[in-house]
């Protein structure tokens, strides 16, 4: 006789692994958050097999959503091959039985870590960003009790002057990832850790995005046409990272955010950080075009 005897075989407590009771939780506040953007809805974060800041709140956002119709692709800073995107994307078709992707046009629901595919996504598709600190006011007002007072009154004069500050001392805005957004004119955000080049696919998009903070036990979302503007000042105009000359050394693919990568001799070379985008390329027969959908930046500028 051993243990494994002894047990029966592994199977989720429901469907989706969450109880009734969680999912009805986060559609309430799923909803209340389309219908106030940008604004942090709270909620009781669920126990789930993964520790608390390595995408536990996106998790339970994607389990809440899904069924087995759905076709689901998780990256992690671009990578679908990650071990972090491999194993929560495992997780999520064992529990609901859905289909899984590494092609963006091909998905219905995208959960990503620090990134925004650069194809461009349309109405049917929803996009879930993990969120490890939703609070934009913490950099400058610790306490969290006078920070929702503050996002109550639309105070955000705090954090204007944080912004002045970095002009005056280093020439322009510092702020990288996590870059601070006006939604629906009225409530500034953190758009989670996405660089500066994709907070603009945000802005006017066509399709949801829902940002969750497992451990922090906050969720707030982006609804479909909804202005998203970085703070800027009217005489710093906002600026993305400066990749349009860049050419990826595998996929030969330029103008799109890339990864740079250290070589032995003191040089970099760069590979696109949209790993399926690469593969597209690579996998595109020598006298064809890559089957690649229509992307947000066209040669590194913004495609109107």
């Amino acid at each position: 006789m051993n243990l494994k005897s002894l047990s029966k075989e592994w199977e989720a407590v429901s469907y989706g692994f969450l109880d009734a009771s969680a999912k009805r939780e986060l559609r309430r506040k799923m909803l209340k958050a389309v219908a106030v953007p940008g604004c942090q809805m709270p909620y009781a974060s669920r126990e789930v097999p993964m520790a608390r800041g390595w995408g536990t709140g996106g998790l339970q956002v994607s389990l809440t959503l899904m069924n087995p119709k759905t076709v689901v692709k998780v990256i992690d800073q671009g990578a679908d091959d990650s071990v972090n995107a491999a194993s929560i994307r495992k997780f999520l078709t064992r529990v609901t039985g859905a289909e899984a992707t590494w092609d963006t046009l091909d998905a219905t629901l995208i959960q990503s870590r620090h990134r925004v595919p650069e194809e461009k996504l349309t109405k049917d598709q929803i996009l879930v960003l993990q969120v490890p600190n939703p609070e934009p006011l913490r950099s400058v007002e610790p306490n969290m009790s006078i920070a929702r007072q503050m996002h109550a009154d639309a105070d955000y004069s705090r954090m204007w002057l944080q912004l002045y500050e970095q002009i005056v001392r280093s020439g322009r805005v510092m702020q990288g990832a996590s870059y601070p957004s006006m939604v629906n004119g009225r409530h500034v955000m953190t758009p989670s850790p996405i660089p500066r080049w994709d907070v603009p696919k945000l802005h006017m998009a066509e399709h949801l995005t829902i940002l969750s903070a497992g451990r922090e036990k906050r969720i707030f979302a982006v609804p479909p046409h909804t202005r998203v503007e970085p703070l800027v000042f009217s005489d710093v105009p906002y600026k993305v990272e400066e990749h349009g000359d860049i050419t990826c050394t595998r996929s030969a693919l330029k103008g799109f955010f890339m990864n740079e990568i250290p070589n032995d001799d003191g040089t970099s070379s760069y590979e696109v950080s949209d790993s399926n985008l690469g593969i597209k390329a690579l996998n595109a027969p020598e006298d064809a075009s890559p089957k690649i959908g229509e992307t947000w930046y066209q040669d590194g500028e913004w495609a109107q």
